[in-house]
């Protein structure tokens, strides 16, 4: 693991940040993106993933973080969770559910999120334990993205995060992961600030994911 100090915190639009984000500099090796799965980077100063490592944000917007540099055990382990989905696209959604729990169990002692809990926010005042649903969304789209550089995904793609919130019925903002399959085009988030330390995260269609509070 190597520490990265905190940056000052950057409030920008993502919309805003398109062109931005497919202008900045990239270090060699960097995965390609999407304007929108950039945006999660360039809006708090991190790099984007490689295939060797990943910026894991926690503390809230990612005002702490910590490199997450993978060993071949690493990868060994997340290899063999994903070879057994390979009988179809449901089989990989359920693999892909067990690497993010590896990912919660492996930063989990590392940086205090061990400690977390379900749907943290503000309100919790444990920010240094915690994930809100940005650090989740980039946390999970970064391991995606890793594993899909890696080769580890045969039935999805990773797609641009997905966001809800409705005041009007009072449904709070969110945002999530989200992989795409690649026959059907439905969108499937991977949601995981909804719930604890180690539970499976929530994997469901973005057409339902976004009735759900």
């Amino acid at each position: 693991m190597r520490s990265v100090t905190e940056p000052r915190r950057i409030r920008l639009h993502l919309a805003g940040l398109a062109a931005l984000a497919l202008s900045v500099a990239q270090p060699a090796g960097a995965i390609e993106l999407s304007p929108p799965v950039a945006a999660l980077y360039t809006t708090v100063s991190i790099y984007p993933p490689s295939a060797t490592s990943m910026t894991v944000c926690y503390g809230f917007v990612c005002r702490r973080r910590e490199i997450l540099d993978f060993t071949p055990a690493d990868r060994k382990a997340l290899t063999q969770m994903l070879a057994a989905g390979k009988a179809s696209a449901a089989a990989e959604r359920a693999a892909v559910q067990k690497a993010v729990v590896w990912f919660d169990r492996r930063m989990g002692p590392v940086i205090g999120t061990n400690k977390r809990v379900a749907k943290a926010d503000f309100r919790d005042f444990d920010d240094k334990h915690n994930y809100d649903c940005w650090d989740t969304t980039r946390n999970t789209t970064s391991l995606l993205l890793v594993l899909q550089e890696w080769g580890l995904l045969k039935y999805h793609t990773v797609g641009d995060p997905h966001y809800r919130g409705n005041a009007l019925v009072l449904q709070t903002p969110h945002n999530t992961a989200v992989l795409v399959d690649r026959a059907t085009r439905v969108q499937w988030v991977v949601d995981m600030w909804p719930r604890g330390y180690l539970e499976l995260p929530d994997v469901m269609p973005v057409e339902k994911w976004v009735t759900e509070d």
